[in-house]
C-alpha cells in the first residue's frame, strides 16, 4: 500500500512545476510599475511580403484589469521624444505580446494612475505654512 501512496503522490509534484513555468513567464504586474513590452507586428515589405518585427513600448503601468483572466489588459503610457504622452492597452496574455520586462517598481497608494496624464511638476515645490502666533493679553 505504501508503494500506491508513493505511486500516486509523484504525478502530483509534475503538475505545480508546469505551473511554476507559466508564472515565471509573466511578472506579477501592478500599477506604477515601469515595464518594457515587447509587441509582435506584422509588416508589408516593398516586394509585398509580410514578415513579422518585434516593437518594443516602455512606459508606466497606470492600470492592470483582470490580470488572472484571459481577457486580462494592462494600460501603459509613455512621453515620446516632444513631450507628448502616447497611451497604449494591451491585452496580456495576447501570443502578440512576445514578453513583458519589469524595469523599475514604484510603490502606489492607488490601484489606477488616471491622473498621471494631468500630472505637473509644479507639485512638487509646497509652500511652508507659517503658523501665525495668537498672543493673548492679560486683563487688569
Amino acid at each position: 500500500m505504501s508503494e500506491d501512496k508513493q505511486a500516486k503522490k509523484e504525478p502530483q509534484k509534475e503538475a505545480p512545476k508546469t505551473e511554476e513555468k507559466k508564472e515565471e513567464k509573466m511578472p506579477v504586474l501592478k500599477s506604477g510599475m515601469t515595464v518594457r513590452v515587447s509587441e509582435k507586428i506584422k509588416d508589408i515589405d516593398p516586394k509585398g511580403e509580410e514578415r513579422t518585427r518585434v516593437q518594443v513600448f516602455e512606459g508606466i503601468i497606470l492600470a492592470v484589469k483582470k490580470p488572472k483572466t484571459p481577457s486580462g489588459t494592462i494600460l501603459v503610457r509613455k512621453v515620446s521624444h516632444n513631450n507628448v504622452g502616447v497611451e497604449k492597452i494591451f491585452p496580456i496574455h495576447s501570443p502578440l505580446v512576445d514578453k513583458v520586462e519589469v524595469l523599475k517598481e514604484i510603490k502606489t497608494r492607488r490601484s489606477k494612475l488616471y491622473f498621471l496624464p494631468d500630472y505637473k511638476k509644479r507639485l512638487k515645490v509646497k509652500k511652508k505654512r507659517v503658523a501665525k502666533k495668537v498672543v493673548k493679553k492679560e486683563k487688569k
